[in-house]
């Protein structure tokens, strides 16, 4: 399940507003109120962490012919077998 951030919306600056992360199903409906508070609250859209890895570099070339390059692995050199 995904890891919602909520933050707090409050009309008075006195009110710090507090972030806290909700476990939800995608399906479940967003939250409109503070558990804790009973505030007011808005999700907060982050980037995530996302995963990095080095992939292809733009000038990469990738020999189509190969058969590392088909998903299956049986390349379209002749010889090899074709879907």
């Amino acid at each position: 399940m995904p890891t919602y951030v909520y933050e707090t919306i409050s009309m008075d600056s006195d009110i710090k507003p507090r972030r806290f992360e909700v476990f939800q199903r995608m399906s479940d409906d967003t939250l409109v109120t503070d558990p804790e508070s009973g505030l007011p609250v808005i999700r907060v859209i982050s980037g995530g962490s996302g995963i990095l890895a080095e992939g292809l570099k733009k000038n990469t070339i990738v020999d189509k012919l190969s058969p590392a390059a088909t998903a299956c692995g049986c390349g379209t050199k002749s010889g090899f077998h074709k879907h």
